[in-house]
């Protein structure tokens, strides 16, 4: 058999006879052995008899969601070539040519788009103004911000896949991340995508749709930044620190006068702040990345391997000490002007200026130090830590 069109189904009876006429119809274009398989998630209509009654193949799917809806279809499909799509008859089953098409030039996975920015198009009320013109193309971009991935229309319903490919990707989730979870896994596993332009059609049900914008929204969006230390916590955390830095060497000085405005000790504790912020965050990137990479999260990095094994404990302790080193004689030139004016009142903005950079460097010196500590615990269950093995090195002798 060669392929499988899969329909998740949770009270489905309106409209999943012409989704599977549809697709019987698609099967039939395409002139492909195949099969119309309905993974039921606990419907209560009559959604398991019409699948039935149209010779539609149909298992069930106990644990809720979307994802293990489409997670236990797809283990049960017979097809090495599988195209999924919800039973509303918002995508049109028979139109599934153009998949097959780029199944046949060696694709793994096709993605349909609904998207005008990718030759889609969505009809007149088939989707609601906040998904069309916040929701899918803001979270499109950042995909592909992210994740350096071509396709437009990252939350499309209707795609292809086949099956070694779907294996390959290794999901996890089991709700609606499951869609984004798929295009991110196939691009950082470098599988071979496409893109086809679809017609988006209203949903035929007379119900509210499963989807809830904003909450769905919302965890696509913290799947994708989950799976990007990068842009979660190193890119703001290179920021700040820049910034912070930067600003912060010049308050330390002089205030700066920019007009009437005057930045002066009050900037120069924002600043810092930036600079500790800063710091931590980039620590999470490096703690995040080698947590998913050892979970199998995401594939491994040759880049930041190599940089991995360039760090090692006694590296991290001996910056963190430096820091610390700098900041202590800051903190005695300070005691020693405090000491010259006999312990009395200093002038506070000049003092100000003498501590807050003092404070910083020295909670940035434990910072490093034990955030170090913790990359070498994270690092014992990784083999980032360990070098190139060559094909020569055999024996005890050479794993010391």
């Amino acid at each position: 058999m060669q392929i499988t069109i899969l329909m998740p189904c949770l009270n489905e009876a309106e409209t999943l006879a012409n989704c599977i006429e549809n697709a019987r119809l698609g099967l039939k274009r395409v002139d492909l052995e195949g099969e119309i398989l309905i993974a039921d998630n606990g419907s209560t209509d009559d959604s398991v008899g019409i699948a039935q009654r149209f010779g539609a193949r149909v298992i069930h799917v106990e644990q809720m969601g979307y994802g293990s809806a489409l997670r236990g279809g797809i283990a049960a499909a017979r097809g090495d070539w599988i195209i999924m799509a919800d039973a509303d008859e918002s995508y049109d089953f028979s139109k599934i040519e153009a998949f097959v098409e780029k199944f046949r030039e060696g694709y793994d996975l096709v993605m349909g788009c609904r998207l005008p920015a990718g030759g889609g198009t969505i009809t007149s009320g088939a989707m609601a103004w906040k998904n069309r013109w916040i929701g899918n193309p803001i979270l499109s971009f950042i995909g592909r911000l992210f994740f350096e991935c071509s396709v437009h229309d990252f939350h499309c319903g209707l795609r292809g896949f086949t099956k070694s490919a779907y294996e390959k990707m290794a999901l996890k989730t089991t709700g609606m991340e499951f869609a984004s979870e798929m295009v991110i896994s196939a691009t950082l596993k470098s599988l071979k995508i496409a893109e086809v332009p679809i017609t988006l059609h209203p949903d035929a049900r007379s119900r509210p749709p499963h989807l809830k914008p904003w909450r769905d929204g919302w965890r696509h969006l913290r799947f994708m930044l989950v799976y990007s230390p990068r842009w979660l916590f190193l890119v703001p955390g290179l920021l700040l620190v820049t910034v912070g830095g930067a600003s912060g060497c010049v308050l330390a000085i002089t205030p700066v006068h920019l007009g009437s405005v005057v930045l002066d000790t009050g900037t120069l504790a924002v600043a810092c702040m930036f600079v500790i912020i800063g710091n931590q965050l980039m620590a999470f990137a490096l703690f995040t990345k080698v947590f998913a990479i050892a979970g199998g999260l995401l594939p491994q990095d040759q880049n930041f391997a190599k940089i991995f094994r360039l760090f090692s404990l006694e590296k991290g302790i001996c910056l963190g000490l430096v820091v610390l080193t700098v900041g202590f004689c800051l903190l005695l030139r300070s005691f020693w002007i405090w000491r010259a004016a006999h312990y009395g009142t200093l002038p506070y903005a000049d003092n100000m200026r003498r501590l807050i950079p003092v404070m910083t460097l020295l909670v940035a010196g434990i910072q490093i130090i034990f955030s170090s500590f913790f990359m070498s615990v994270l690092g014992l269950k990784t083999a980032l830590w360990q070098p190139p093995r060559l094909p020569e090195q055999t024996g005890w002798k050479h794993k010391l």
